[in-house]
């Protein structure tokens, strides 16, 4: 069934706005609740009488905001199974100088209702955004940590056992974002090919059974690109701090091409101040031994192998074409050729998953002593064939996928793992998260850069953006490669041009550093 029918025929939320500028946070919000329905938001009119407009249907919200003598009054309604509920608050705050908290409250009244409603309370409490740690580090600069962990708790609505983890993560990220300068950046080069695509998968991949014969230009005109971005690196003064080769998955690449791939890269950037290099290798489909002795003796330090679950039954399930027995031959293989820095991704959420298949893909997991496991749970974005057919079975149970991480992650604790990056996506099972989990000093820098927007990302390949950050305030700006091969290959001169971009947004950096410095 195409996207766009399904999504237009999915159940209708309808969300009425009313004088107040917080749509987006209320969508989200509705949305951890009703993540399979199409949000409807609706400017809220009146009636002659100046009284509001409203045709809930089935299912609908409203959050308003009036100026009142004196202050503020915030109110919220939720339609839901043949129910109204209301909440409202007067505050004395302004508009629009105090408009993130009139947000936050907002947010706080809507979310009570649907608390209720759903009879469900979600841990991470009203943040939805992507990067937790990130607003907690902020809070805790301003009002001290103690005080930035109750707040959490108390205005954000964050349950204690995520405010623990994000604690914990938040020391454990610090460590790794005091390494980068200045001058720092990593490299992301993205190989969007994989043997097949998985039925959760929306990112921008293509299957060999497709696009086999696109590969081949494809990687000549990569390297190129990977040339002229190093030039413009070493041009600027650029310093490397951490290379990350995703897709896709890499090690669709033959040995040879992962070999024209890597022999590339080191050549045409200063290696010596890189202090890690990841290829995810990802499908254990995919890895042979040729490929990872390619790999190996290039410079690499760090590979992952991602089962995603350890249970056939699943893995059949989400078309994913391999068993687990393949998955712990492809880990046996890369410790035998040497590989000491192995990451494996599991998730949560899956369709037809259990508590006890769970238990015990972490139980196989952890015996084999990686020294990093992601655990993440699964996002189902519209461009996701699990989402575009609803024959496909799904399990919407938030609380099973909550329970999965919590046992989850105490397993991990015990295991001498620790929590060192989180993030979420949209359209979370139970807006819950993705927590990075390694052995001591076995932390991926890239992956913390990367969520954390420390320092610049220069991104190379079909899909990849270029992240350029400014080294003195928090400003950052994109520039986006095309998305797929096909448009990579044929517009691939023009991709180049777009990369002289990175010297002009460092130029406006440097100018406008300089003019604040003489002021």
């Amino acid at each position: 069934m195409a996207e766009r029918t399904l999504y237009q025929s999915a159940p209708v939320m309808r969300l009425y706005i009313a004088e107040h500028p917080f749509h987006y946070e209320m969508e989200n919000l509705c949305r951890i609740f009703f993540p399979y329905h199409r949000i409807e938001t609706i400017p809220c009119g009146t009636d002659g009488n100046g009284a509001h407009i409203l045709d809930y249907g089935t299912l609908g919200a409203y959050t308003g905001m009036q100026t009142e003598l004196g202050g503020i009054r915030l109110q919220a309604r939720l339609f839901f199974g043949g129910r109204e509920r209301t909440a409202e608050e007067r505050t004395s705050l302004s508009f629009p100088g105090d408009l993130k908290e009139l947000e936050r409250r907002m947010g706080v009244l809507l979310f009570g209702l649907l608390t209720q409603a759903c009879a469900y309370t979600p841990k991470w409490g009203i943040l939805t955004g992507v990067r937790p740690i990130k607003l907690l580090r902020s809070l805790a600069e301003r009002m001290g940590e103690e005080a930035a962990l109750q707040s959490f708790q108390q205005d954000w609505l964050v349950s204690a056992e995520k405010t623990e983890l994000s604690r914990i993560t938040m020391g454990n990220e610090q460590k790794i974002l005091s390494l980068s300068r200045p001058e720092s950046f990593s490299l992301y080069v993205s190989i969007p090919f994989c043997p097949t695509r998985c039925s959760y998968c929306s990112f921008v991949s293509s299957s060999v059974e497709r696009t086999a014969k696109l590969i081949p230009e494809y990687l000549e005109l990569l390297c190129v690109e990977i040339q002229h971005t190093a030039e413009v690196a070493k041009g600027l003064g650029l310093r490397l701090e951490s290379v990350y080769i995703g897709g896709g998955t890499p090690t669709t690449l033959s040995a040879e091409q992962l070999a024209q791939l890597l022999d590339t890269i080191t050549a045409a950037f200063d290696m010596s101040t890189c202090r890690e290099f990841t290829v995810e290798a990802g499908r254990p489909d995919t890895i042979t031994a040729e490929k990872l002795k390619a790999i190996l003796p290039r410079g690499v330090t760090r590979i992952s192998i991602n089962p995603q679950t350890l249970n056939d039954h699943v893995l059949e399930t989400i078309g994913r074409r391999h068993t687990a027995a393949q998955t712990l031959e492809a880990f046996s293989l890369a410790r035998a050729c040497g590989y000491d820095d192995i990451n494996m991704d599991l998730i949560v959420g899956f369709p037809e998953d259990t508590m006890e298949s769970f238990q015990e893909t972490m139980e196989g997991v952890l015996a084999l002593h990686p020294e990093s496991i992601t655990v993440h749970t699964l996002s189902l974005k519209r461009s996701a064939r699990i989402f575009q057919d609803d024959s496909e079975p799904f399990s919407r149970d938030a609380a099973l996928a909550g329970d999965m991480l919590d046992w989850g992650d105490a397993q991990l604790l015990q295991h001498g793992y620790t929590p060192y990056y989180l993030y979420r996506q949209s359209r979370m099972v139970g807006n819950l998260e993705n927590t990075g989990w390694a052995k001591q000093g076995k932390e991926s820098l890239y992956n913390v850069y990367i969520m954390d927007e420390t320092h610049t990302i220069l991104a190379c390949g079909a899909g990849a953006v270029t992240k350029v950050r400014d080294p003195y305030s928090d400003q950052l700006k994109r520039i986006f490669n095309f998305k797929y091969p096909y448009e990579y290959i044929r517009r691939h001169g023009e991709m180049l041009t777009r990369k002289e971009q990175v010297r002009t947004i460092y130029e406006e950096y440097w100018r406008a550093r300089q003019t604040l410095s003489s002021v």
